[in-house]
């Protein structure tokens, strides 16, 4: 039988972590895992630590999991709930993926060199302290790009804690991933496009990091330039 301390000391753990489980589109949040894929252990809120694993798509398990779609119109503002809420310091970043011709958002699996960035976030400089703007947020949002061709894609939300990320592995990537189309597109050319895993290393300098001491004067982004589009 579980001491009251180790019960505690486990419910401590569970709410400092977060998920990103439900979509935000036209004002309205949705259900939860309505248009985000429901990935294994969810209900832990635990972070992928491994930037190697197909789990840095989309979360366990969720890059073979499929959710009903979302249309959103290009150049909208699209978002996700935290919950509880964004506990630790770190960047916020958001990617796209387009659905290869013959395949939906729904039977895609988010592999290969089709990831493009639109969005990243990171701290703001000066004092004793980093201060990140994300740090407390119970929602995110984000602009599809306006020149983003018309289509599916898997709109994947990334954090990634740095608390403890002062050796390799020691990052942590709270990620969800939802279903769109993309309606009202342009010409675009989305990139430059990279892959999940492949786009980030254990030791890539914005994931091995002491955010404390001595405190940085400048950060790098893990992964491509964001596309304006």
């Amino acid at each position: 039988m579980k001491s009251l301390a180790s019960i505690l000391a486990l419910v401590a753990a569970v709410q400092a972590h977060y998920t990103f489980p439900s979509l935000i589109a036209g004002g309205t949040t949705t259900t939860q895992w309505q248009y985000v894929r429901q990935w294994t252990g969810y209900q832990t809120n635990d972070p992928v630590t491994d930037v190697t694993s197909t789990d840095i798509r989309c979360n366990v398990g969720a890059s073979t999991k499929s959710v009903s779609t979302m249309s959103v119109a290009a150049g909208s503002t699209v978002g996700f709930t935290a919950a509880p809420d964004i506990y630790h310091p770190g960047p916020l970043q958001a990617y796209m993926a387009k659905v290869p011709a013959g395949q939906t958002a729904a039977t895609f699996d988010g592999s290969g060199a089709v990831w493009f960035k639109i969005y990243e976030q990171g701290p703001v400089f000066g004092g004793s302290a980093l201060t990140w703007p994300s740090n407390g947020a119970t929602t995110v949002s984000f602009t599809i790009p306006p020149s983003t061709p018309a289509g599916d894609y898997l709109f994947r939300v990334e954090h990634i804690a740095l608390h403890t990320a002062t050796a390799a592995g020691g990052a942590q990537f709270y990620i969800s991933c939802a279903q769109i189309t993309v309606t009202g597109g342009g010409s675009g050319t989305p990139g430059p496009l990279v892959a999940f895993p492949g786009a980030y290393k254990a030791t890539d300098p914005g994931l091995m990091i002491n955010i404390y001491y001595p405190v940085p004067t400048t950060y790098t982004f893990p992964g491509p330039a964001v596309w304006k589009g």
